[in-house]
């Protein structure tokens, strides 16, 4: 007991009674620099259903969280059993490059990708040149709204992709050798395997990493937009319009954005976790 008390407190503190003054403000109409609070009840819930702008920007979020989970997820599992089963020159060079993107800072992948994506000089629009020609309307990666949010999916994707591989290929480097020996004495070849034995003995730290990526998507998201567009060409997610609310004026709509944006969290959570429930396997 002592020795959790510290950490207990902590998280109370930080964590806990933060939370319920978010609840408690989004109950009342503030603009945040006044002594004067007038209570409203679920008036600022009532306003954020009819917020048109409030929905374009959970759209933003149900699209960043499906694109950027999916293709991370899929890319961090092929290149962890590539690099923990097959004998490649240099493995170890390979899995710090790819998880230096993850020490970096969001800021700093942000001046990366906007010196990437500059319309004039960036190497995207250098390399398409060459096949669109020199004279052809550069493409303004940050700048249009249809493809702003595909912009920045990619930074998104290309920051996080490291971090799980090395996770899944600590879990797959406990996996027997002798199962896959087994398997291919079967005949199964290496996809099957990878799917037949390294899928399902990994479940548990996919299931896991997955509630936490899609956690993480939700709060990274607001800083990689803020940085990048702030909010700007329909790029809001919730936390950014809550941010832009709250500091502008409306302190307790913004609250209220955030008690959405945190029940959608807790609950996505939980079902993510229930659809991706399954036995335990042994070996």
């Amino acid at each position: 007991v002592t020795c959790v008390a510290p950490a207990t407190l902590l998280f109370i503190i930080f964590m806990i009674i933060p939370t319920i003054k978010v609840f408690n403000m989004s109950l009342y109409k503030w603009g945040g620099f006044s002594n004067t609070k007038q209570f409203v009840g679920l008036q600022n819930f009532k306003l954020l259903m009819n917020d048109s702008n409030f929905f374009r920007s959970f759209q933003n979020t149900i699209l960043l969280i499906t694109l950027v989970t999916i293709v991370t997820m899929a890319f961090a599992l092929i290149f962890a059993a590539i690099l923990s089963r097959e004998k490649i020159v240099g493995q170890n060079f390979f899995r710090i490059v790819f998880y230096i993107p993850n020490i970096l800072s969001v800021v700093v992948i942000s001046a990366i990708f906007s010196a990437i994506y500059d319309p004039n000089n960036g190497l995207l629009n250098s390399i398409l040149s060459i096949f669109r020609g020199k004279d052809a309307t550069p493409i303004l990666w940050m700048g249009d709204q249809k493809i702003v949010i595909y912009s920045l999916v990619i930074a998104m994707i290309w920051q996080a992709i490291g971090y799980y591989m090395v996770m899944y290929m600590a879990s797959m480097s406990s996996i027997p050798e002798n199962l896959y020996e087994a398997a291919a004495l079967e005949g199964a070849g290496k996809v099957k395997q990878f799917f037949m034995i390294t899928l399902p003995l990994i479940w548990n730290n996919i299931r896991t990493t997955l509630t936490f990526f899609v956690i993480s998507t939700i709060n990274l998201s607001f800083m990689f937009i803020q940085i990048n567009t702030n909010g700007d060409l329909g790029s809001e997610v919730p936390l950014n319009y809550m941010y832009n609310k709250a500091f502008g004026g409306n302190y307790s709509y913004g609250m209220a954005i955030g008690v959405i944006t945190f029940i959608f969290s807790f609950a996505l959570s939980g079902l993510l976790n229930k659809i991706t429930e399954r036995d335990v396997l042994e070996f």
